[in-house]
């Protein structure tokens, strides 16, 4: 790892994650040993999609174990989860409480010795050099990942003395107390939208009586509905600069109104072939998870498994909030036998009540200030955490110190 030119500061040391744990180990099987039952038990299974999707502990579903299994397998203060299969390898979760919770056999658990602080550990878990080794040792199928403890525990890293390790773990955990607070205060404004919009319009159904200048009609008469295109064969086009490519995994991958990375990149020749939409422009998912609305906060282009909307005569606001309230009903509507697919016609022709412009206007000064926020506070989340992932490195290398350990 570090080259004779490239000397570690005094007390630090190479080492491996096999080297600074004192345990590695699987969970336990969800078919005997761990299965999820509907009832109330009081303990929980920790799974991979509780941690890729980030569910909160009283969302966790409950289980039946032995009380010798419950004993090896509790989750504990400092215990590191991460993802050892499928398409999500490589997730984690730190359990920051002793948790009535054991986990399944689809995660790995680590229990760091006392060379190592937990919290410093997951720091290094969290990085993307991380990911990328792991990534690499993965092996199987594309869709259906593997990975092997022993590869993993071959993990190298750069480890300071432990008062160090706590300081350096201290200085990040603040970033991410600030993305977290940013973040749950987005949720908290996107939630009261939703409430408003529910207020203001959501209690009226179709049939229902209707206020002065408020009508029935469909969506296709508030906007204009398209769906946007791929170059064929798409994997001929596909390059590491060019246009941004839109795909719906990189909505999926945020929780946030707003898209602002975006992974993959087509050839400029690729343009004449798709849509180029704009930074705030609104789209509509209409396959794979459809339904799902997001709004663009850089440019890029949409493939045909997404809706956009070129002219409307009410805000996007009011546009992505109406989606969010009608898309149960709306992806019961959908079709296909292993993807729901949402067909344009289905989008256009839905009911709807269209209120008066009055309280579309009313609507949009009282929701566009919350949006502009929520907006606002993305655009800090980026800074930070491009901040924080660009200190990272250096401070796991040495190279940059924490103060009360400089030389």
């Amino acid at each position: 790892m570090s080259s004779i030119d490239d000397k570690l500061p005094d007390g630090w040391i190479e080492t491996t994650l096999a080297e600074i744990v004192i345990s590695a180990n699987t969970g336990l099987d969800a078919i005997k040993r761990a299965p999820i039952v509907e009832q109330e038990t009081g303990i929980k299974c920790f799974r991979i999609q509780d941690a890729s999707q980030k569910k909160k502990y009283e969302n966790w579903g409950n289980t039946k174990v032995e009380e010798k299994n419950y004993k090896r397998f509790q989750l504990l203060t400092g215990d590191i989860l991460i993802a050892r299969t499928g398409n999500t390898i490589g997730v984690n979760y730190l359990v920051s409480e002793n948790l009535k919770s054991v986990f399944n056999n689809g995660l790995i658990r680590l229990r760091v010795n006392e060379k190592c602080d937990y919290k410093f550990l997951y720091k290094i878990i969290e990085s993307k050099l991380f990911d990328r080794y792991v990534q690499s040792i993965a092996y199987g199928t594309s869709t259906q990942p593997n990975m092997q403890i022993n590869v993993l525990l071959g993990f190298e890293l750069n480890i300071p003395p432990l008062e160090e390790q706590k300081a350096i773990a201290k200085v990040l955990t603040a970033f991410d107390d600030k993305i977290e607070n940013l973040r749950a205060q987005n949720q908290t404004l996107e939630q009261t939208a939703q409430t408003i919009f529910k207020e203001w319009f959501g209690k009226y159904q179709i049939g229902d009586e209707l206020p002065e200048g408020w009508k029935i009609g469909t969506i296709g008469n508030l906007t204009e509905i398209k769906r946007g295109g791929s170059p064929r064969p798409i994997k001929d086009y596909i390059s590491d600069s060019g246009y941004r490519w839109l795909k719906i995994s990189d909505a999926t991958a945020t929780d946030s109104p707003f898209i602002f990375e975006i992974k993959e990149h087509i050839k400029i020749e690729g343009l004449k072939k798709t849509t180029l939409k704009k930074a705030g422009d609104l789209v509509l998912s209409n396959s794979a998870t459809p339904g799902m609305p997001k709004f663009l906060a850089v440019d890029t282009c949409v493939h045909d498994g997404w809706m956009h909307f070129p002219s409307s005569i009410v805000s996007n606001e009011y546009l992505y909030l109406l989606f969010l309230h009608i898309r149960p009903t709306l992806v019961q509507q959908g079709s296909g036998s292993v993807f729901v697919n949402l067909k344009t016609d289905i989008l256009r022709f839905y009911e709807t009540v269209i209120p008066s412009n009055k309280a579309l206007t009313d609507f949009d000064k009282l929701i566009k200030p919350i949006f502009d926020k929520i907006l606002s506070n993305s655009k800090q989340i980026q800074t930070l955490t491009k901040t924080r992932d660009a200190l990272l490195p250096k401070l796991m290398r040495g190279e940059i110190r924490v103060n009360g350990f400089k030389k």
